[in-house]
């Protein structure tokens, strides 16, 4: 685990989110605990306690590791490739 993530000025670029809710699971039927949104690209994915981690999978996917929360009074973001808060 790194002590600082190396990804901030490359990364995270202003962004909306590109939905109200999870993007693949509002396309499935499927069901979420709680929405990160990438810093990228503004992809809104499920977080890692929900049934299909899609937040983790869109990292996977594209390689955009900075996530945000997208929950209603929270206020961090996580680097998935240096596994830090920021």
């Amino acid at each position: 685990m790194a002590a600082a993530c190396t990804h901030v000025k490359e990364h995270i670029k202003k962004v909306k989110p590109r939905t109200k809710g999870c993007e693949e699971c509002l396309k499935t039927g499927g069901r979420w605990v709680h929405l990160r949104m990438c810093l990228e690209c503004g992809h809104v994915g499920c977080c890692d306690s929900s049934p299909n981690r899609h937040a983790r999978g869109h990292f996977h996917e594209t390689q955009h590791p900075i996530i945000q929360s997208a929950e209603r009074g929270e206020d961090w973001k996580w680097c998935f490739a240096d596994e830090v808060y920021l």
